[in-house]
């Protein structure tokens, strides 16, 4: 007589098709998820124990067997399993009292069951074949490493340029916009200009901020406090943002300081290799940045209704026409026009596309990885954007998880990770709020007009100060032409010496020059300045020039009035365009020009002097 069966299960138990490739590799990944609480065995060892079940069922769905004699099967059986093991019980919720939902998940779950071996074909390639648990613990810590970098190299390349750009004897002294702030705004200015220079101003000051930003940097580097790092390093730059008024407004300082933001959110509180998880929703706005800036840059170039965008042709100028190009720029100029024609149809395609995969599996989110960062690697190999596309890269890497990159880094995996201290309910409505305002940011920066009810827009203007959701979108129209404005100065009205600037185009034998990740804030401001787009800091820039300033002349390369300063001074445009390479090969000049218009700005008048000889 045959010993009676132990009762089957003892202990929850899901029950699964053995023989098939696919729910192997599913069920390895559903044990991160549930851990010890159930346990698994395939419908070959016990199918004998539960006669109750066909054995043809076990080839059809899971079984999920409870110690109360309850069965559920395909659907259900996955969500009660779930649940069981205390994870996203909602699922279970929606299941039992939601109609339409049970219906469409069991819907769902029969057509992957029917047709496992074409899913399987789209899951590796999609998924991938790796079952470990999807962390974030070595992702964090190389993502605020590499971000405080960024910061770093922020620091030091303004703090090179402070004096002269908004020092006391500077071109805009902070000191003079402040005072201009709380004359029109009186105690509201505080708000709308938040920065730590209302408390000092002077020149000591602001380096102090800069100094402060690298010491705290490298901290985080090391990996010392790293929330309170994030927080120190985000408000330094705030201030210094503020503080630099239109030499600090381009859409990179916006950016670090959205980045920056988010990354205090995300730090762990005392050791950046802390085991805690990472918050799930901070790491989504991370990506959701990330997303922003690739797919906006996109769609305001196509938006805008640009015809060299339209079809495909801006490359053709962009290499000669972009701000600060490089000796690389004029190589790339000269590519055949299908290269160029193909590029730009690339470009689209990564910035449109690609953003999708960051939000899906995890192989398909490697190759959005590489795609972004090798894209990104290309433009920093053919221009000057200083650190725009390193903060760019750091972003993407919140797409790589521990076992990626541990691949790299040889990084210890840990599983698994402790709760984080800082509750979801916690974080949700900050997320919620911040979501909210990036989307307006993102609609508001397509200028489409819509009339935001009134809690969403306040929100929107109380925020707006600090640079926590923002608009992207670079090159929306291509500039198909290239001037330049060239400064001269005069002792006599009639003999003109010109003034050569570090980076931007001047001499044109002269090779453009490379100077990333540095950021040289007047060379890119003329540039605008020569498209017309006026930032209220060119006349006084002049003065300073007039004035021989020892520390707005350390922005320059030369200054060929190094003993006393001009009497006069005028802006000569030119229009500039790459030389082709017979010219080059003849005559070693990188750029030919010619001159268009004549700008004048005497010594003490803010029109032109009609007694100047201005004879080109």
């Amino acid at each position: 007589m045959n010993p009676p069966l132990d009762p089957f299960p003892q202990r929850p138990t899901l029950i699964w098709d053995g023989d098939c490739a696919f729910c192997r590799r599913w069920i390895m990944r559903w044990r991160n998820l549930t851990g010890d609480a159930i346990d698994y065995e395939p419908s070959q060892r016990v199918a004998e124990k539960l006669p109750q079940v066909p054995r043809a069922e076990f080839g059809r769905a899971v079984f999920f067997a409870e110690p109360d004699g309850r069965i559920t099967r395909a659907a259900e059986a996955v969500f009660r399993s779930l649940a069981t093991a205390g994870q996203k019980r909602y699922l279970l919720w929606l299941y039992e009292h939601i109609p339409p939902f049970r219906w469409l998940t069991e819907f769902g779950y029969g057509v992957i069951a029917r047709n496992r071996n074409l899913i399987d074909f789209f899951d590796v390639r999609i998924v991938g074949t790796e079952t470990r648990p999807i962390t974030y613990r070595l992702s964090r810590a190389l993502f605020l490493r590499l971000l405080a970098l960024v910061y770093l190299i922020a620091f030091v390349s303004l703090w090179a340029q402070i004096d002269g750009l908004v020092g006391s004897n500077g071109i805009l002294p902070v000191r003079t916009f402040l005072e201009n702030v709380k004359l029109a705004f009186g105690a509201q200015g505080y708000w709308l200009a938040p920065t730590l220079a209302w408390w000092q101003s002077s020149d000591a000051f602001l380096h102090g901020l800069c100094i402060t930003g690298m010491a705290v940097a490298g901290l985080l580097i090391i990996g010392v406090t790293p929330k309170l790092c994030c927080l120190v390093l985000w408000a330094c730059y705030l201030s210094l943002t503020v503080a630099g008024q239109t030499f600090l407004s381009f859409q990179w300082d916006a950016l670090l300081l959205e980045a920056g933001f988010l990354a205090i959110l995300f730090a762990p509180p005392l050791w950046i290799g802390s085991t805690t998880r990472p918050s799930a929703v901070v790491l989504f706005l991370i990506r959701w940045l990330l997303f922003r800036v690739m797919f906006w840059s996109a769609l305001v170039k196509w938006l805008s209704g640009d015809a060299t965008w339209r079809t495909m042709q801006a490359l053709r100028y962009h290499f000669e026409t972009q701000p600060l190009p490089t000796w690389t720029s004029w190589y790339a100029h000269h590519a055949p026009s299908w290269l160029l024609t193909f590029s730009c149809a690339a470009m689209f395609v990564i910035e449109f596309v690609v953003p999708f995969g960051y939000f899906f599996p995890r192989r398909t989110r490697m190759l959005a990885f590489w795609l972004t960062v090798i894209f990104q690697l290309g433009i920093m190999a053919t221009g000057n954007y200083g650190f725009f596309n390193v903060l760019t890269i750091v972003l993407a890497v919140s797409l790589l998880d521990d076992v990626a990159i541990a691949k790299f880094t040889r990084g210890r995996l840990v599983f698994p990770l402790r709760r984080p201290r800082i509750r979801p309910w916690i974080i949700a409505p900050i997320a919620v709020c911040l979501f909210i305002l990036t989307v307006v940011a993102g609609v508001d920066r397509l200028r489409w007009r819509v009339n935001w009810p009134r809690p969403i827009a306040m929100l929107r203007d109380s925020a707006a100060p600090f640079n926590v959701a923002n608009g992207y979108g670079l090159f929306e129209i291509m500039t198909t032409q290239r001037p330049e404005l060239i400064i001269e100065g005069s002792d006599d009205g009639v003999n003109w010496l010109a003034y050569e600037f570090k980076y931007k185009m001047g001499d044109v034998t002269r090779r453009p020059p490379f100077c990333i990740p540095h950021m040289p804030r007047l060379d890119w401001q003329m540039w605008f300045e020569a498209l017309e787009t006026p930032g209220g800091w060119f006349e006084p820039f002049l003065v300073r020039l007039l004035q021989n300033e020892p520390a707005v002349l350390k922005l320059i390369a030369r200054n060929p009035f190094p003993d006393k300063p001009p009497k006069y001074v005028r802006v000569i445009v030119y229009e500039y365009r790459f030389s082709d390479a017979a010219t080059r090969r003849a005559t070693g000049a990188w750029w030919l020009r010619k001159p268009v218009r004549l700008r004048i700005y005497p010594s003490a008048l803010p029109t032109p002097d009609p007694q100047l000889d201005l004879r080109l």
